[in-house]
């Protein structure tokens, strides 16, 4: 069975970076897309970047773009969120998502319930 484990979260001031990291294992890295979500209390699931195999495409968020990276190492098995100039808002539970086959059409990549297996999260927390 397809697990992931997201690692990097903690508290950081306001304009501080993060890197967060989500292992995969339990099947095959390069047959899954991924994603990052993010929630936070009182608010829905928020779609935040992703990597989609075919053709290596990567997509994010626009309250994210600019200062969020998503990037993804086939040989490590590991997908990254590398999070830059943070602010308060950013503060949430990040989770790491995957998606195998048959695939999520495109329309369908921002949306959480469409993923087929997710890890536990990390935290993080942004102060002003």
């Amino acid at each position: 069975q397809v697990q992931l484990v997201e690692s990097g979260g903690g508290s950081v001031q306001a304009g501080g970076s993060l890197s967060l990291s989500c292992v995969f294992s339990g099947g095959t890295f390069n047959r899954y897309g991924m994603a990052w979500f993010r929630q936070a209390p009182g608010k829905e699931r928020e779609f935040v970047g992703a990597f989609r195999y075919s053709g290596g495409k990567t997509y994010v968020s626009d309250s994210v773009k600019g200062r969020f990276t998503i990037s993804r190492d086939n040989a490590k098995s590991t997908f990254f969120l590398q999070m830059n100039n943070l602010n308060p808002e950013d503060t949430a539970l990040y989770y790491c998502a995957a998606d195998g086959p048959p695939y999520i059409i495109l329309s369908e990549l921002r949306n959480g319930n469409a993923y087929d297996y997710w890890g536990q999260g990390t935290q993080v927390t942004v102060s002003s």
